[in-house]
Order: structure tokens, then sequence, then C-alpha cells
């Protein structure tokens, strides 16, 4: 093993901090951050947020990676929902969060829907999970999201062609 690569530790995702992150600005923007609502949508802007709150690290790597520094310095993973898909389940042993796509019965809070509303492989939306039934369902899961604002919201109440659970499995940090 080259000694130059460090390994680096995984931590357990505080869904906690991500939740309580959600509840707080589902209905305002915290003004670290741009709101690209304007720019084709704030939602996986959003998602980011709260990945970032439960998770504390981002993954400095250029183009590849998931951060955001401001507006202009930023990777397409933290606004774009099939980036940030890409890089959650691609994350093999960089630092940040990493991700599975799993069963709807594996999901937990803290975790992120993504819905294709016009079906195929294109994803358009990243609501968050904030709340889920003893074995999660559609029926029982209620989701944060902005773009369209809403807290506590029945994900059975979107009309997808599409969906996909990503589970976040830890956090990898030095």
């Amino acid at each position: 093993m080259n000694s130059a690569v460090r390994r680096l530790n995984v931590v357990p995702y505080d869904r906690a901090k991500a939740v309580a992150y959600a509840h707080q600005w589902a209905f305002g923007r915290n003004p670290k951050y741009l709101n690209f609502e304007k720019l084709g949508g704030d939602c996986t802007n959003f998602a980011s947020q709260v990945i970032y709150a439960g998770s504390g690290i981002m993954n400095f790597t250029p183009i590849h990676g998931w951060y955001y520094v401001n507006s202009f310095k930023r990777t397409a993973s933290w606004t774009g929902v099939n980036y940030l898909h890409k890089f959650l389940t691609g994350n093999k042993d960089g630092p940040g969060p990493f991700a599975e796509e799993v069963d709807v019965k594996d999901v937990e809070p803290g975790d992120i829907v993504q819905l294709s509303f016009q079906g195929g492989s294109h994803f358009n939306h990243s609501p968050v999970i904030v709340s889920t039934g003893a074995v999660p369902s559609v029926s029982n899961i209620l989701i944060a999201t902005h773009t369209i604002d809403r807290d506590n919201y029945p994900l059975s109440n979107y009309s997808w062609r599409n969906i996909r659970f990503l589970h976040i499995l830890g956090v990898r940090k030095g």
C-alpha cells in the first residue's frame, strides 16, 4: 500500500441533525446558500444541505466531489439530482457521505428519495425523508423539500414514473 494514501475513518451519519435541519429550513432559506429555485429548482441544494448537516464533511474533489463554497464554487452534485445520486452511490473511498440505492423498506429519516416525473433514467426531484412508519413504505413516508416547500408531506401525494431511494450508509473523514 502506498504510504501517501491515508485511510479515512467511517463515522455514523447523524440522522437526527439531518432531520432537524430539514424541519428548520423546509419553509425558509439558509442565507449561507444561494436559492436555486429560479435556476432549475432548489430541491437538491436543500437535500445536500440536509446531508451536510448530518455528515459535517464535504468532498472537495474537483468536478466529481460534493461541496459548496458559494454559488460559483460548488460541484454539480450539490445541486443536480442525477449528479447527487452519482456522487453518493459512487463515493467508494473518498471523504464525505456515501450511500446505496435500496428498497423502500430499508430507508430511514435523513435518507433521500429521488423521483422521475417523465420516466426513464433521468430523475427530477430529491425530497428528504423526515419520517417513516415502523416498516417504511411509500404510504407512510413523510418528506421535506424545496422548490415547492414542504415539511411532513406524504410521499404518496406525488405522482411519478420512477422512484429510487438513497440510504446514507455513513461518512468518511480523516
